[in-house]
């Protein structure tokens, strides 16, 4: 997760959990006035529209307030879907069992792209089995993750 991934979900987490939600993530990605702060959330109950709007209203007024970011950017509110986005150690320890995509930022034995059954976590550490080979993944060198839906 880079700094400013940090600083927002450091910001943003009180505000959604006053709303009486979980934050699972956040994607803020940069493209000059179309940058998008995207935020995920969950809740027991699953997520409606008027949930992403009451957090949205939420955390706009925090960041009207800090300003943490100074270009031009649309904040969107969504659930996490079937295709869940892993960010937090016990994302993945829920998820033991499923398959997962995990796009690393460094590469791992030549690779950065990783799809297979989660099998365990281990603090930081994620290990994956990816035909029938294991590989352990530090979550501090993956860029992205999410779950593989199966039909």
């Amino acid at each position: 997760m880079s700094t400013i991934d940090n600083r927002l979900t450091e910001m943003l987490e009180p505000a959604v959990e006053a709303a009486g939600y979980e934050l699972i993530g956040i994607e803020y990605m940069r493209a000059g006035k179309h940058s998008i702060l995207r935020l995920f959330i969950d809740h027991a109950d699953g997520i409606d529209v008027d949930a992403c709007a009451k957090v949205s209203h939420q955390c706009s007024a925090v960041l009207d307030v800090e300003d943490p970011i100074t270009n031009e950017y649309s904040l969107e509110v969504s659930s996490p879907g079937m295709d869940r986005p892993l960010f937090k150690p016990h994302h993945y320890a829920n998820r033991i069992g499923e398959i997962a995509f995990v796009q690393t930022v460094m590469p791992t034995d030549g690779r950065r792209k990783f799809k297979g059954e989660i099998i365990s976590v281990d603090g930081q550490m994620v290990t994956l089995n990816v035909d029938g080979k294991e590989y352990t993944l530090a979550l501090t060198n993956v860029k992205k993750a999410n779950i593989v839906p199966q039909f």
